[in-house]
């Protein structure tokens, strides 16, 4: 049996009075009436101390902890509300009161792969003010008991599926990375069967479609050590100290590991110079890591089922492109789709969804109407940017506001049936390139 949650709990209870000695003496050497709190003797001591205290510690879920937003000049209250639950899942509704305006109903579904759907604060928050916006939040599984059941890929679009008919037939929806294999397939599944609640458009942002377009570090990885490596190395068991006691997992610190490991000059430097930040009273520079890495930190577990059978079916068998991928026993077709707009959206230097992989699935679903598809390669940004940072308010945001108006227009009978313009030097057909 693979011990490494018991010892990775164990760890983390050593360190508590370790860790209550130094939140004490960062404390000592911060206080006001301390005269070593001005002196770069004290500043250095506090420093240290919060870096160990942060490096031990255990991150909790963050919070959304949107306050309020001005929407037509007018300054709006937001209030989160689960509109819809399930044992792995709640669909969060970001309300407005007194906002009389209709906007299109948003679907945002989060990554289920280690971070918190906070992860996609600025995503949402991007939105507030035009759209209707509601998120997935999958909860952790180290806190869903065995009695609950288990949680795989076919569970996941029957939720996708779930939450789309709860939203009714004029909702759009965005899968963000991971969620696009699911979401995608959800949508061919309901197009197979007529449902009334397909949503009017999906789109699709640096997801792995097709991982053999552009293939990253991260699909090499997975076809070079195969499903059992995986199982052999990745998969534990839930210890006692929480609900999900003996629930097979992969667990969100393994996630996170991989994730820093990837980028770890970046990681220690950025915590040099927060330390830097500290000593010299930069609180400003200091806050904006803390915000970040109270973020990045906090992690989840996913279920062993779910996290296996993603990495076979999408990575290493790549299933879908492949036309192999089953839900219920039943193929996923992607050319079933029709009625539902696709939008795609890469970053040029996304080093998870490789350039091409999302736009596959332009060439996946034929039956879609031209005027119906767009594809945007937002230049300069990684993974991380195609969903957050200045890129996508300013250039990635817009686009997809202007797609979903424009596919709302066309299933109203308001708008011309029409393809949007491409840019001179884009890719035939959909790329725009900024």
């Amino acid at each position: 049996m693979n011990l490494a949650y018991y010892w990775y709990e164990a760890a983390f209870a050593f360190a508590r009075p370790a860790r209550t000695v130094s939140n004490a003496t960062r404390y000592a050497f911060s206080i006001p009436v301390n005269p070593l709190s001005y002196t770069a003797y004290g500043r250095t001591i506090s420093a240290a101390c919060e870096l160990f205290e942060r490096s031990t510690r255990q991150y909790a879920k963050p919070e959304f902890g949107f306050g309020a937003i001005e929407v037509d000049g007018r300054r709006i209250t937001i209030r989160e509300r689960a509109v819809w639950e399930a044992p792995f899942c709640r669909l969060i509704r970001f309300e407005r009161p007194g906002l009389r305006r209709r906007q299109p109903k948003l679907l945002i579904v989060a990554p289920m792969s280690g971070h918190y759907a906070t992860l996609l604060r600025g995503t949402v928050e991007r939105f507030l003010a035009t759209h209707d916006v509601y998120i997935t939040d999958w909860v952790d599984a180290s806190a869903v008991p065995l009695s609950a059941g288990r949680f795989d890929l076919d569970d996941y679009i029957d939720y996708v599926i779930a939450m789309l008919r709860f939203l009714g037939p004029d909702a759009h929806v965005m899968a963000v990375c991971q969620p696009a294999v699911p979401v995608i397939a959800a949508v061919a599944r309901m197009e197979a069967m007529d449902d009334p609640a397909s949503p009017r458009s999906m789109t699709l942002m640096g997801g792995p479609i097709d991982t053999r377009e552009s293939p990253t570090e991260v699909n090499r990885l997975a076809q070079e050590r195969g499903i059992a490596w995986f199982r052999r190395n990745c998969i534990t068991k839930v210890p006692f100290t929480r609900s999900g006691f003996m629930r097979e997992v992969y667990p969100g610190f393994l996630q996170l590991s991989g994730f820093m490991a990837m980028n770890l000059d970046r990681h220690l430097i950025a915590h040099h110079d927060m330390f830097q930040h500290l000593v010299k009273g930069d609180g400003d520079s200091a806050e904006k890591h803390r915000a970040f890495y109270d973020e990045y930190l906090a992690v989840m577990d996913l279920t062993a089922e779910f996290y296996l059978q993603t990495v076979e079916q999408v990575f290493v068998e790549q299933s879908l492109p492949k036309g192999g991928l089953l839900h219920r026993g039943e193929r996923v077709d992607l050319s079933a789709i029709r009625r539902t707009a696709l939008m795609t959206v890469e970053g040029e230097r996304d080093d998870i969804s490789g350039v091409g992989q999302t736009l596959a699935a332009h060439r996946l679903c034929p039956r879609i109407p031209e005027e119906l598809r767009d594809h945007y390669l937002q230049m300069g940004v990684g993974h991380y940017g195609v969903f957050n940072g200045k890129r996508f308010v300013n250039e990635i945001a817009p686009r997809i506001a202007a797609f979903i108006d424009r596919v709302d227009a066309i299933r109203n009978g308001e708008g011309e049936q029409r393809p949007a313009p491409v840019r001179a030097g884009a890719r035939p057909a959909l790329t725009v390139v900024a």
